[in-house]
């Protein structure tokens, strides 16, 4: 639903950065004016122009800075139609991240008008949108450097200052209109961002890029004490119309949003605002004998505040909704199909509560059911959460062996690791069910598969003190398995998370077993990082038996994209050649190594 949301704000182009949209009908920036002027095709071509040269790039920063005061000048005066037109608003907004202070206060404030009156018919545009959020970003720069006594920069500062605080009133006059608009929101929540101190950077590496569930990472700046008295007043006003934060989807992200950074940054605030919220949601009628928040639990949209409000709670909070209102209620929103979600953030925030071993008490119960409903982000938060719940591990593990159909008689439990990974029974995965219903003794071999939840599941139980059961499975695989497990991009890091976490006896036995395989994973992309981080963990006389095996196929590793990394990294030319040189250096990184594990104990 997010995402949706979010693409309504528009997505960036994958090739050159500008976003793609649509051009607008019409809009309208007073009464009177019903249908907006646009552009000519002369000045549209002459900012299509602007937007390849920046594309371009610029060596010398002297011709970048004339280049923009060139653009900028012409700007001026007809900054709201070319904010508001699909081609120049592209242009404007690069151009804005490549102004300094004093460039981009003077932008804002023909965009805002006379007291940022005009900020709204700017912000709530799907092109002008962007712009504004532009130029609100560059408020990180302000602190990159010191201003001197007589650096004229200072004054420009002040007025970017002020024109945010417009931008600010304007908001809180108008907030319902900011709020539920699908671009004016954004506006909304990059301005929440700056106000803070904080600002959100989308994350560079490709994969990155593509994995829609990657966070953009949030970085702290400093910012002016008059920002802080902002931000509490756009809460305050926030609160004021908090039945439209939770009926609205645009509204309930920029509240989510606004939780998000004070959670951060005002812990206090947060408090406040986590009371009021809940203080609204709880104090709605519903059915006689039913609390309203089971109903907001179950709704698509104010579900998302909900999972916001519970991973910025404190302890106190959590207590206390769930003795008042979901109690006796968690198996029922755990098998809920839009409910579950927000069950998974309530464990995880509890996971150092002491309302925890009540929540999987409840939990526990119904495992299976869990488990038959397909609604595995539970069962894999429940183990996760178990990790900081010592007393529940023990039973955990049991409910686990129970489900998955291992626990009796005790040799089944050898096949725990595969079905844990597959997330199938063992009758489902060794197909051994006869036809009275009895079970193989003796379960054929068959390929390992593994299941994104399956790694995190594994993962999770990595992190229990007791890990025989676990250990014991992993003992049993064959080569082949580890090979086809360390080579899969969720496995390698269930196969790196069993083999970290380990004693270093049990690596031993596994990396013995691994011998005749270092090759295969070494020229494979996850196999290889895999072998990295196997490799960092390893003891000297362990790093020598894996050179050992590497160092012979020298032209296949050398040749291989991932393996090349490999010979470099752990110096195979240096065993070859010099032996005892490479000897020393490992030596050293180890002692290395274990005096900082041991700082790090103390």
């Amino acid at each position: 639903m997010l995402e949706k949301m979010q693409a309504a704000g528009g997505q960036k182009n994958s090739k050159n950065g500008p976003r793609a949209r649509k051009r607008p009908l019409q809009a309208s920036r007073g009464a009177g004016q019903l249908k907006r002027e646009r552009l000519d095709g002369t000045t549209v071509g002459y900012f299509r122009r602007v937007t390849e040269r920046l594309n371009e790039g610029f060596t010398d920063p002297e011709e970048k800075a004339l280049f923009v005061e060139n653009v900028l000048s012409e700007v001026k005066g007809k900054a709201w139609l070319v904010a508001l037109d699909m081609t120049g608003s592209v242009a404007l907004e690069r151009l804005l991240s490549l102004a300094d202070a004093n460039q981009v206060a003077e932008m804002m404030s023909e965009l805002g008008g006379e007291a940022g009156s005009e900020f709204r018919g700017v912000a709530c545009d799907q092109c002008g949108g962007h712009v504004m959020e532009s130029a609100l970003r560059q408020a990180h720069r302000w602190t990159e450097e010191t201003p001197a006594e007589e650096n004229p920069e200072e004054e420009h500062c002040g007025m970017l200052e002020t024109q945010v605080q417009s931008l600010s009133r304007a908001v809180r006059e108008k907030i319902t209109e900011f709020c539920t608009d699908p671009y004016g929101s954004h506006v909304l929540r990059t301005l929440i961002h700056v106000l803070s101190g904080c600002q959100s950077v989308e994350p560079t590496a490709p994969h990155a890029k593509k994995d829609r569930k990657s966070k953009s990472e949030l970085l702290d700046f400093e910012i002016p004490t008059s920002f802080w008295w902002e931000l509490k007043h756009l809460a305050d006003c926030l609160m004021d119309n908090i039945k439209v934060c939770v009926s609205n989807q645009c509204a309930g992200v920029a509240l989510q949003t606004l939780l998000t950074v004070c959670h951060r940054k005002r812990p206090i605030l947060c408090r406040k605002l986590n009371k009021s919220i809940m203080g609204y949601l709880t104090s709605l009628s519903s059915a006689p004998g039913v609390s309203p928040l089971l109903v907001f639990l179950k709704d698509p949209s104010s579900s998302h505040l909900l999972q916001s409000v519970f991973s910025c709670s404190h302890d106190a909070l959590l207590r206390d909704v769930y003795k008042k209102h979901l109690k006796t209620h968690m198996m029922t929103l755990a098998l809920h199909p839009i409910a579950n979600y927000t069950v998974q953030s309530l464990i995880a925030a509890a996971a150092r509560s002491r309302v925890l071993p009540k929540i999987l008490d409840e939990l526990l119960e119904g495992f299976e059911a869990v488990l038959a409903a397909g609604h595995m982000g539970v069962v894999v938060q429940m183990v996760e959460s178990c990790v900081h719940c010592v007393e529940k591990q023990s039973e955990m593990m049991q409910r686990l062996l129970q489900a998955f159909h291992c626990s009796e008689p005790a040799s089944l439990q050898l096949c725990c690791l595969p079905l844990f990974l597959s997330l199938l029974t063992h009758e489902v995965y060794y197909n051994t069910e006869t036809a009275e219903g009895d079970t193989a003794a003796q379960p054929p071999q068959r390929p390992l598969s593994v299941s994104y939840h399956g790694s995190r599941l594994v993962q999770a139980l990595c992190g229990f003190r007791d890990r025989s059961v676990l250990m014991n499975s992993l003992h049993s695989l064959r080569s082949a398995d580890l090979l086809s497990l360390g080579c899969d991009r969720s496995g390698s890091h269930a196969l790196q998370a069993l083999m970290t976490s380990g004693s270093d006896k049990g690596r031993a036995k596994i990396l013995r077993k691994m011998q005749d395989i270092y090759v295969d994973l070494a020229c494979s992309a996850c196999g290889s990082r895999l072998l990295e981080a196997v490799w960092s963990s390893a003891t000297v006389s362990q790093k020598q038996s894996i050179a050992e095996k590497l160092a012979p196929s020298e032209s296949r590793l050398r040749s291989d994209q991932f393996a090349r990394h490999i010979w470099a990294k752990f110096g195979l030319m240096n065993f070859l050649k010099r032996r005892s040189d490479w000897m020393e250096a490992q030596s050293g990184e180890s002692r290395k190594r274990k005096m900082f594990s041991e700082l790090l104990k103390d």
